[in-house]
């Protein structure tokens, strides 16, 4: 083959090639962005084969200005944060999430049992409410949620500003998704433990509310903020539990690469279950 053979015969797909790498630039995609790899290793072959055969100084120059774009167009950092952001939580978290439905079912009957549980005890036996809350816990609750309560100035009483507020709730909250997610290095027993304790914990206060104080003022709480924020809990539980099951039952691996598996495995759980808590705040 000459060098008038081998234009002829792969100038057309140069051409494909340089006009996608143009319009990767112009940001404006293209519907065959998933041929670029393989166009990338023909256009380097093809640099080689003129090379070799030297074919000349300008097909050469050619195909190696096409192949140096190419190499940085595919090993491009991916863009701006807001395009990293968008791909996790439109793409790597609800994959995740999908891929462990079934420890959501898990971490679901574990915390909404004993919350439905306690609530209901309320009604029957408001002393079992009143001992897990305590004197302090249920004088906050009709701080905030009793008859006459307004609870954004209860709160912005007791820690000075709206900063402090919001500060506050990140730390409390984020905190509790830490110790769920932590308490699976237990096997995932710490994990259940706080899973268990927070339903029971949170069915004691709308127990308590429907007792003594204004369960409106707590329903549209509950509408805004805490939707959220028990989702976020239970996403993180579920990351706790699989890093407990991976050291419960590591198979072929040992335990120290079934936790590393799980860990990676359950780190886009961590991460978005922390993101829905802290929206919970604004």
């Amino acid at each position: 083959m000459n060098r008038h053979e081998f234009e002829n015969k792969n100038g057309s797909d140069w051409n494909k090639f340089e006009l996608q790498l143009e319009n990767s630039k112009g940001k404006k995609g293209t519907s065959d962005n998933h041929k670029l790899p393989s166009r990338f290793r023909k256009i380097c072959y093809d640099l080689s084969l003129a090379q070799y055969r030297m074919f000349g100084q300008q097909i050469c120059d050619r195909l190696n200005g096409l192949a140096i774009v190419g190499y940085r167009q595919i090993h491009r950092k991916r863009g701006a944060f807001g395009e990293g952001f968008l791909h996790f939580f439109l793409g790597t978290f609800p994959a995740a999430f999908r891929r462990e439905w079934k420890l959501f079912m898990v971490v679901s009957f574990v915390f909404l049992g004993p919350f439905f549980a306690m609530w209901w005890s309320a009604d029957k036996e408001i002393e079992w409410v009143q001992a897990l809350l305590g004197a302090e816990a249920m004088s906050d609750i009709e701080g905030m949620y009793g008859k006459d309560a307004n609870s954004v100035e209860y709160l912005r009483q007791e820690h000075g500003s709206n900063f402090m507020m919001f500060a506050h709730y990140i730390n409390n909250n984020v905190g509790i998704d830490f110790r769920i997610f932590a308490g699976g290095i237990f096997f995932g027993i710490g994990t259940l433990f706080f899973l268990i304790y927070n339903g029971l914990y949170l069915g004691a206060v709308v127990g308590y509310v429907e007792y003594a104080g204004s369960p409106e003022l707590l329903w549209k709480f509950v509408a805004g903020h805490s939707s959220f924020e028990i989702l976020g809990m239970l996403v993180v539980g579920m990351a706790g539990l699989k890093i407990g099951f991976a050291l419960l039952a590591p198979g072929q691996l040992t335990r120290g690469e079934a936790l590393t598996r799980a860990g990676r495995g359950g780190l886009p759980l961590l991460i978005g279950g922390a993101c829905m808590t802290s929206l919970a705040a604004v």
